[in-house]
């Protein structure tokens, strides 16, 4: 009896081992709603459902999406259905979509335009699972529930007991922009003179229980150029029959019909009276409705929606667990692992088993693609993170840019998913930098060289013709925005050239960028001459003002002092020089002019780290001797801009851009100069982190230890790498890549002249 007693109660303690120990996996500390939630300055994320870097995300819609507006925002309460999506960002667009919509009872028009109600109590939301309760609007209660692969969707619908279930399928849908004055008046880039010529296609098939379709809707339509081959297509397989079936055209419902071509269409089915769970599986392609069901047959096949929540939430874990956190709070755990999987979300998968379609020439190539990148944003940190948590994706990734170089022209500032001038800078260089330094393989490096040299070296049609204004409807891919008056005056004048001094100081950094590029391929004379050009910061300096000044072609300074900058002042460019900080402190007149200065960028509350541009301000401290205050800083912003609820971040989070400064600077160092092996030295927030940057190799591990950290304990006192004690505060991507650790000794005093 006792033994008995013994073996259960050793059962017990296993089943409260394993279950402790599956709650603490990081995926259920991953909270896709931080972000959602807010007025004017918050994240403006979405709660996607999908794998790492998925080709297709799930969402929950609460208001129509559209440029500048996300499918999903947390202070709205009513539900207009579930998308497949592909917008990776606020200001950017939905592209080759579908919805559906769940409801409750005989269809009629109105079903198309009711929204359902549902309580944030009655929500779920995690990477690889969404769930909600909601009451149509005959009040009916349904509970979809979603999980997903990279390229296909499941969704699982439960009706009430009693009346017939309805799904809806919104194959397209085209917003009238013109009936919404208030919201697009007075924004250049939100104007549409005219509807976009959108069309879609949806087919029911009764047979296989099935409907198919097509849309060529892309809301970015105007930046890009034109598209002829593009589509988004899915096939969508039900798990019951259906009892009735109908297609719709804008405002008119045609029962019993089974195909409709319009700019707004779709198809709605019926199942029996009682049905009480109907499943649906949505296989999406950009290439064919047979890819979309050859993409349905590899991914899910046979399974069933729990083996697919289970396969997904697995690939979860094992991307975030590559970051192992030790003596960090739930909270902290929290804020981390959430900000992680935003940065594990794009760029997103574009290719499909061996193929992919390319926005680039309209056409259908062999090999490996991805598609989204906010370039002006990510190559700061996100890019640099994913070297060392999804490194057997960079490759990939850089190598998508070049493709994109040789289908188009040029690589892209913003791909959507084609061209679009958004932003300034021809920043791919910075990231195809960054991975050479870093010895990322699978890169083509005769052709990065080609394509980084033709952003350094040849001007975009008709550049000094036009003044390049922001989001302008296309007319040309931008490139950079002025390069023939910077090679021929090492400037950009303000009387030519919107964004003047942006566009100057973020070119003489992609100069640096393609001289590490040249150098990698052996071109010694194009390295000397680029890096000599990335010093052309110096002829925007104005002694007089002690700022980066506009200046116009003849030479003299231009008459307002705040022109010429893309989404900052003359305080948020003054330190933009993020390739030669040594250079800059001379430029300003010495060490003490360079603290006095910064530290009154950040005193006067010029730093704004809602936006990207100044990331890295909070490092430049280290460069100067002034480490201590770089830690302050860092612990300040981490502090207040980062928090575990749905009004989680400040500033759009741009692609996981916002996400990874938090996560770098959590672990205690950040990449200020992309292109370089270099990280500069913060402050750790948690006692130990456990940085796995092998992925196909868990013994090589970097530990990173902080002894006495604590809310108080933000400065450090020491550190040492495998042993040996920092004398500045920086370190190598090789210290990383290698494995090691990394012991911070911390304390509440400021270590002075480090």
């Amino acid at each position: 009896m006792r033994k008995l007693l013994l073996s259960i109660a050793l059962f017990i303690v296993t089943l409260l081992s394993v279950a402790q120990q599956a709650s603490q996996s990081p995926v259920n500390y991953a909270n896709p709603l931080v972000g959602t939630s807010g007025i004017i300055a918050y994240g403006r994320t979405t709660p996607y459902v999908t794998p790492p870097f998925g080709m297709t995300q799930w969402t929950a819609c609460t208001q129509n999406s559209r440029l500048a507006v996300p499918a999903y925002q947390y202070l709205k309460t009513r539900m207009l259905g579930f998308r497949g999506s592909h917008k990776p960002a606020m200001w950017m667009g939905d592209y080759g979509y579908v919805s559906l919509i769940p409801t409750v009872g005989k269809m009629k028009l109105s079903k198309l335009k009711k929204k359902s109600f549902f309580s944030h109590c009655n929500e779920k939301s995690k990477p690889y699972y969404y769930s909600i309760k909601m009451n149509t609007p005959n009040m009916r209660r349904v509970k979809p529930e979603i999980t997903a692969t990279s390229r296909c969707g499941v969704l699982k619908f439960t009706f009430p007991k009693h009346g017939q279930p309805d799904v809806l399928v919104e194959a397209s849908q085209t917003t009238d922009y013109s009936r919404e004055p208030a919201l697009y008046t007075g924004h250049p880039f939100r104007k549409r003179p005219t509807l976009p010529p959108f069309n879609g296609w949806v087919y029911i098939d009764t047979a296989k229980q099935e409907i198919i379709g097509w849309n060529t809707d892309s809301h970015s339509w105007n930046l890009g150029p034109a598209l002829p081959n593009f589509k988004g297509y899915f096939v969508i397989k039900f798990s019951e029959p259906f009892a009735a079936h109908g297609v719709w055209q804008n405002d008119t419902l045609k029962p019993d019909s089974i195909m409709q071509t319009a700019d707004i269409c779709g198809g709605w089915i019926s199942f029996k009276n009682g049905t009480r769970t109907v499943q649906a599986t949505v296989a999406t392609s950009f290439i064919s409705i047979e890819q979309a069901r050859e993409n349905l047959k590899n991914e899910i096949g046979d399974k069933k929606f729990e083996d697919i929540e289970q396969q997904t939430r697995y690939e979860w874990n094992d991307y975030l667990g590559r970051i192992e956190l030790e003596g960090a709070t739930k909270k902290q755990r929290g804020i981390f692992y959430s900000a992680m999987y935003h940065t594990l979300l794009f760029p997103r998968q574009f290719s499909e088993y061996g193929k992919y379609y390319s926005a680039f020439d309209d056409k259908i190539h062999t090999g490996v693609s991805y598609n989204d990148y906010s370039l002006w944003d990510t190559y700061r940190a996100e890019h640099p993170l994913l070297i060392l948590i999804a490194p057997e994706h960079v490759g990939g990734m850089v190598q998508s840019l070049l493709q994109m170089y040789k289908e188009g022209g040029y690589m892209p500032k913003w791909p959507n998913p084609t061209y679009s001038s958004i932003m300034i800078g021809t920043h791919a260089d910075a990231v195809v930098a960054d991975a050479i330094v870093k010895n990322v393989k699978g890169i083509d490096l005769k052709l990065a060289y080609d394509a980084c040299m033709k952003d350094a070296m040849v001007p975009p049609t008709g550049d000094s013709l036009k003044r390049w204004a922001d989001r302008a409807n296309w007319s040309g891919y931008e490139a950079r925005a002025g390069l023939s008056w910077y090679k021929k005056l090492g400037y950009i004048p303000v009387d030519k050239t919107n964004e003047s001094v942006a566009n100057t100081l973020e070119g003489a950094y992609d100069d640096f960028c393609v001289a590490q590029v040249a150098k990698a391929a052996g071109n010694t004379a194009d390295y000397d001459m680029l890096m000599k050009r990335s010093k052309n910061y110096v002829n925007l300096y104005n002694d007089s003002t002690g700022f980066m000044a506009p200046r116009n072609a003849d030479g003299t300074w231009g008459n307002n002092p705040n022109a010429g900058f893309t989404e900052g002042s003359k305080w948020t460019y003054l330190f933009c020089v993020q390739h030669d900080v040594p250079g800059l402190i001379n430029l300003m007149g010495g060490r003490e002019q360079y603290l006095k200065k910064l530290n009154a960028n950040f005193k006067g509350m010029h730093y704004v780290h809602e936006n990207e541009p100044g990331h890295h301000y909070c490092y430049l401290f280290d460069y100067a001797k002034e480490a201590w205050r770089t830690q302050q800083l860092v612990a300040k912003y981490r502090r207040t801009k980062y928090r575990n609820m749905p009004y989680g971040m400040n500033g759009d989070d741009d692609c996981g851009q916002m996400s990874a400064w938090y996560v770098f600077s959590s672990l205690g160092f950040y990449p200020v100069t992309p292109g370089t092996d270099v990280y500069a030295i913060g402050t750790p927030l948690f006692p130990k982190a456990t940085l796995y940057p092998n992925p196909e190799d868990r013994n090589i591990k970097f530990e990173i230890i902080a002894h006495h950290v604590s809310k108080r304990n933000i400065y450090v006192q020491k550190v040492t790498l495998n042993g040996e004690e920092l004398t500045e505060p920086f370190l190598h991507h090789a210290d990383i890549e290698s494995g090691g650790q990394l012991i911070f000794e911390m304390g509440s005093k400021k270590r002075k002249g480090w």
